[in-house]
C-alpha cells in the first residue's frame, strides 16, 4: 500500500493526517506513506517528528492584508503554483501512490489536483461545516470525501459523502488522566478552578490579549489559567503575567504538547473554533466558550461554532467582543453547575471516535487492498 498524504499549515490539518497515516500503518504493517506539505509551513517539523517523510512545495496561500510586502508575495504566487504543479507531477511519477488524501491546507489543492489529472486515485477529507472553494472543487474528481457534520450534501456529491468524524490525536481519543493527574502534571493546585485557554496551534492574538488585559480577573476570582499562547505572544504573555504579580494563578505556555493532561485539569476551555479543536473538545466532554478566528476563509469557524451552539454544546462569542464579553461567560459557567453539566452532556453526544480507522476503511475500499 502507497499513500500520499497531502496538506497542513496548522495543526488542525497536520494531527488528523498523522492520525489517518498511523492508522493506515496499523491496517498494512509495510505501507509507505509520504506526506506532502508547503515549505515553511508547521508540517515540515511536525510530520518528521511523527516518524514521515515529507515533500515541502513552494505554495503559498493569497495574502488579504495588502501591504507592500503582501503585494509583492501575491504577485509571486502564480509562479509559486506553477511551480509546485511541476513539482507533484515529478513526485507522483516518482512514488506512483495507490491513493492520494487529501487534508485540507495550502498543498492540498495542486496535489489532488495533479494527482487526479494523471489518474490517480484521490479521497478528501473535509473537517468544517462549511466547505471551501478548494475542496468543493477538488470534490468533482475525488472517489470519496469523509466528512464530519451532517448536511454537506450541500457542498458535495451526496453519493460520494462518507460521515466519518474528524480524526483527533490518539491520546485525546483515548484519554484517561483524571483532574488530578491533569494538574499534576501541570503543577497547578487540583482544589481550586481551572480555565483552559487555547489559541490553535499558532495562538490566537485577539484571545491573547483578551488575557493580557485582564490578568487580574483570575487572582480576584480564584481561577486558574493554563494558558496555550502559540509562538507569536508568548514572551510578552510571561512579561505581563510577572508584572501582574500573578505567576500563582497563571501558568504560560507556548505550546502544550500533553493536551489530554490539559483537558483533564481543565473545568472549563476558551478555544478557536477550528474543526480538529472542536472535534477534540467534543471527546472529552468539556464546557468550552468559543471564539471564532474571523481570518479564516468563508468565515466557517463561525458556522462550526454555531453547529454546537445550537445544540448547547457551547457558548459562542464574537472574535470582536471577546475582551469586553469572554471572561464574564467563563464567570458565570463557573458559577452555574446545572449549566455547566448540561453543556458537558450535550458536547459528549456529539463526539465520533474511530474516524481515522473510518477513513482507512475508505482507502482500503477504493484501493481493494482490504489486508
Amino acid at each position: 500500500m502507497k499513500i500520499i498524504v497531502s496538506g497542513g499549515g496548522t495543526g488542525g490539518h497536520i494531527f488528523p493526517a498523522v492520525a489517518i497515516a498511523n492508522a493506515a500503518k496499523k491496517r498494512w504493517n509495510d505501507a509507505d506513506i509520504l506526506f506532502v506539505g508547503a515549505e515553511g509551513r508547521m508540517e515540515m517539523e511536525k510530520v518528521p517528528a511523527a516518524g514521515y517523510p515529507i515533500k515541502g512545495l513552494p505554495i503559498a496561500g493569497l495574502q488579504r492584508q495588502l501591504t507592500p510586502q503582501n503585494i509583492v508575495k501575491n504577485l509571486q504566487l502564480p509562479f509559486r503554483i506553477l511551480k509546485s504543479r511541476r513539482m507533484v507531477k515529478a513526485i507522483l511519477r516518482d512514488f506512483q501512490p495507490d491513493i492520494v488524501v487529501g487534508v485540507g491546507g495550502f498543498a492540498s489543492e495542486p496535489t489532488l489536483k495533479a494527482a487526479a489529472s494523471m489518474g490517480y486515485t484521490t479521497l478528501l477529507q473535509e473537517q468544517n461545516s462549511y466547505a471551501g472553494l478548494t475542496n468543493k472543487m477538488l470534490s468533482r474528481n475525488a472517489k470519496a470525501i469523509c466528512v464530519a457534520y451532517d448536511g454537506m450534501e450541500r457542498f458535495f456529491p451526496k453519493e460520494k459523502i462518507v460521515f466519518t468524524g474528524n480524526p483527533v490525536r490518539a491520546d485525546i481519543e483515548q484519554m484517561t488522566a483524571t483532574h488530578e493527574e491533569g494538574c499534576e502534571h501541570f503543577g497547578i493546585k487540583a482544589d481550586e478552578r481551572v480555565l483552559l485557554s487555547v489559541g490553535g496551534s499558532l495562538g490566537a492574538r485577539s484571545i491573547n490579549q483578551l488575557l493580557i488585559n485582564h490578568l487580574h480577573f483570575f487572582r480576584e476570582n480564584k481561577i486558574q489559567l493554563l494558558w496555550q499562547t502559540g509562538r507569536w505572544m508568548y514572551n510578552e504573555a510571561v512579561e505581563a503575567v510577572k508584572n501582574a504579580g500573578v505567576e500563582e494563578w497563571v501558568k504560560v505556555h507556548q505550546f502544550i504538547t500533553r493536551m489530554d493532561m490539559a483537558y483533564a485539569a481543565a473545568d472549563i476551555v476558551i478555544s478557536r473554533a477550528g474543526a480538529i479543536s472542536i472535534s477534540e473538545l467534543c471527546l472529552v466532554g468539556k464546557p468550552v466558550v468559543l471564539i471564532p478566528s474571523p481570518n479564516v476563509a468563508e468565515d466557517h469557524q463561525t458556522k462550526n461554532a454555531l453547529a454546537l451552539v445550537d445544540r448547547g454544546a457551547a457558548l459562542m462569542v464574537r472574535d470582536a467582543e471577546c475582551n469586553t464579553h469572554c471572561l464574564p461567560q467563563v464567570l458565570e459557567l463557573f458559577e452555574n453547575n446545572v449549566h455547566r453539566e448540561s453543556m458537558s452532556e450535550a458536547i459528549k453526544k456529539m463526539g465520533v471516535r474511530g474516524a481515522a480507522d473510518k477513513i482507512v476503511d475508505q482507502i482500503a475500499r477504493l484501493t481493494d487492498k482490504k489486508q
